[in-house]
């Protein structure tokens, strides 16, 4: 298998890795070391790759940094009861140019993705989420991105890609596959009209911070139907984080950036999870320690996936239609998990995007809206994007 871009985890990590108790996660993974080289990943559910490529971050200043204090942070937690296995596959170390950091990024998450093994990268700038979503040109025909951030980062696509403006690079480069693009916890100060609108037309799904800290189960349906999740460190409040990384005021707290994380494990979808946008500082252990964390949540929603959407089986869900409108709006409902779907219509005079019947996951109040005659967001969008 080539791995030939990663540079092993430091000597420094293992070392401080040798003084944890014996039940410490770090004590449990399989890492890639200078001394033992990359690991067999036979039975690895989750592997941990960092990315060490911030020259496209729009403030970037010639500075370098590493990831040793994020590593020392997850390997001194204890797992839960968890039956995953996962792998610590090192670094990618800046390439010649940008472009070559992306190549090894896409290459590496396509291999594993392949054998059904979860990347977890940890990086620099978060434009590598465009190297991400190119990982997936030969595995699946559409993708579903959910990026958790402060910002769209829609930018002017007819410029060079930047931090702030790599998704107007995925929605116009070719091959075209993205499906949704959905931002969660977005602050709409740091986002201009023009954004707002483009997000408007195009369908895609905006959560703004205040309606998900008043309710974070809204993220849920999201994550469920993602199959790349993006966080921008930056989606977090500054008073949560080191001092060189603080950005806004406001912002997700601790909790729930673990819970969104959480979320995004547990979903069945979601097959590579990224964490960007981090600085290092003198003062790091709360930068490092939270990204530990979420790294941990997102392992223990993984481990807790429960395979609730297979409806082929009719004991193991309830459906219920509603009309509104003249729409019958078909709804299911897992006996399993009591997790909720809404049934998008195939429409067969157009190009539809999805050839199929397809279910897209929702909340239990969509179906009590629809009840009330109201039509359910998630499913308006939806519906709009398979008529574009």
């Amino acid at each position: 298998m080539n791995f030939n871009f990663l540079s092993p985890v430091s000597d420094l990590v293992l070392a401080h890795n040798e003084l944890l108790s014996p039940h410490a996660l770090g004590r449990k993974l399989k890492i890639h070391s200078a001394q033992q080289g990359i690991p067999d990943l036979e039975g690895v559910a989750i592997a941990i790759i960092g990315v060490l490529e911030n020259r496209n971050d729009i403030n970037y200043i010639g500075e370098e940094f590493q990831l040793n204090e994020i590593r020392k942070s997850f390997y001194s937690l204890f797992p839960g009861s968890w039956n995953t296995l996962i792998a610590d596959l090192g670094d990618i170390n800046r390439g010649e140019t940008v472009e070559d950091t992306y190549f090894a990024l896409k290459e590496s998450i396509s291999i594993l993705v392949g054998k059904k093994i979860i990347p977890v990268v940890i990086g620099g700038s978060q434009d590598l989420t465009y190297a991400n979503y190119r990982a997936y040109d030969t595995l699946i025909p559409m993708v579903n991105i959910v990026n958790v951030d402060a910002q769209f980062n829609l930018g002017d696509s007819t410029k060079p890609i930047k931090n702030n403006s790599f998704v107007g690079k995925i929605i116009l480069d070719e091959p075209y596959n993205l499906f949704n693009y959905a931002t969660i916890g977005y602050q709409t100060y740091f986002n201009s009209q023009e954004e707002k609108d483009l997000m408007d037309s195009l369908y895609f799904e905006s959560y703004r911070l205040g309606e998900i800290s008043s309710d974070i189960t809204l993220a849920e349906p999201v994550l469920r139907d993602a199959n790349i999740v993006s966080i921008d460190l930056n989606a977090v409040k500054g008073s949560e984080l080191s001092l060189h990384q603080r950005y806004s005021p406001n912002g997700l707290d601790g909790k729930e950036i673990c819970a969104i994380a959480r979320y995004a494990g547990i979903s069945n979808k979601v097959s590579s999870f990224g964490i960007y946008e981090y600085k290092p500082s003198k003062d790091d252990e709360m930068t490092s320690m939270l990204m530990a964390q979420m790294i941990w949540y997102f392992v223990e929603g993984v481990n807790f996936r429960v395979t609730d959407d297979d409806f082929s089986d009719e004991n193991s869900y309830q459906k219920f239609i509603t009309l509104v409108d003249d729409e019958e709006l078909i709804f299911y409902k897992s006996n399993k998990t009591g997790r909720w779907w809404i049934e998008i219509p195939f429409l067969a005079e157009v190009n539809n995007k999805l050839k199929r019947h397809t279910l897209l996951p929702c909340m239990h109040q969509d179906y009590l809206d629809a009840c009330n005659n109201k039509v359910p967001e998630r499913w308006y969008k939806a519906f709009q994007k398979n008529c574009v």
